[in-house]
């Protein structure tokens, strides 16, 4: 048991509701920024429970910012603890959070839990986290409930929004016009699904780049394609980006990959 874990077994303060393996998660990413002078922002404050949390687990250097929409959270304030109030899927209040907090080094998305808020939230906040930062979506589960406008693998959800983004981070090595490389692959590092939590790491990153080392097992001279071989590459290729365009599947990618190795 952690000692986010230990905090919420023994609270005697301000209530708070957590899914348990949360604990673990948290501290897998959180840890290494306790006891440092960091910013943490979390969107949801209700009773102001995890804002205590936090504020005990990160320690006195840390500053506390909490969102919520409801007027009432505002006397969840104390020392290195502020409650900002406006909504987390409203653009111009969102702007008005990082001239409030500068930039941010952890933020965890605890609010509405709504598809459209935490989708809104991350187009808004995630630009504003600091390298090296966290962010966090937690209760993702809502991703599959129809009444936060959820459902398997419906289109809009954040879940299925979130899997996209694992394609931005490969942008790099993309042959398609409909895949480039934006702002977040050059800033996102790592994306971890959990159940309930997706956990984005934010890290500068330039195009990626090959290299070897040591020395070959075996003659690795580059022999030229007879004219069959290129002709059959090339047919697979286009065959392939044919299957793309319709979305079926590819095939021959064996013979394909054999073929390129004999460049």
């Amino acid at each position: 048991m952690n000692q986010l874990e230990q905090y919420f077994e023994q609270n005697q303060q301000r209530l708070m509701h957590k899914y348990q393996h949360y604990f673990d998660i948290y501290d897998r990413y959180f840890s290494r920024f306790r006891n440092r002078p960091i910013t943490i922002v979390e969107i949801g404050v209700s009773h102001g429970g995890s804002l205590q949390m936090w504020k005990e687990y990160f320690g006195p250097q840390a500053t506390i910012w909490g969102i919520d929409i409801d007027p009432r959270c505002k006397t969840m304030e104390e020392e290195n603890i502020h409650v900002l109030i406006g909504s987390q899927e409203d653009p111009a209040f969102l702007k008005t959070v990082y001239e409030q907090t500068g930039p941010i080094d952890i933020l965890i998305d605890d609010g509405g839990h709504t598809q459209e808020q935490q989708r809104i939230s991350f187009e808004h906040l995630f630009q504003h986290i600091q390298p090296n930062g966290v962010y966090l979506c937690e209760d993702t589960h809502t991703s599959y409930w129809n009444i936060y406008g959820g459902g398997h693998k419906r289109q809009g959800s954040f879940t299925e929004y979130a899997k996209n983004l694992i394609d931005l981070i490969n942008a790099h090595h993309s042959e398609q016009a409909s895949l480039q490389v934006t702002e977040f692959t050059k800033t996102a590092n790592t994306i971890h699904f959990y159940d309930s939590v997706i956990v984005i790491e934010k890290t500068p990153r330039p195009a990626p780049k090959p290299k070897m080392t040591g020395k070959p097992s075996f003659d690795a001279t580059p022999s030229k394609k007879n004219l069959v071989e290129k002709l059959e590459m090339h047919f697979l290729l286009k065959t392939n980006k044919i299957l793309q365009m319709m979305g079926l599947r590819g095939f021959a990618i064996n013979r394909m990959i054999d073929l390129c190795s004999k460049k």
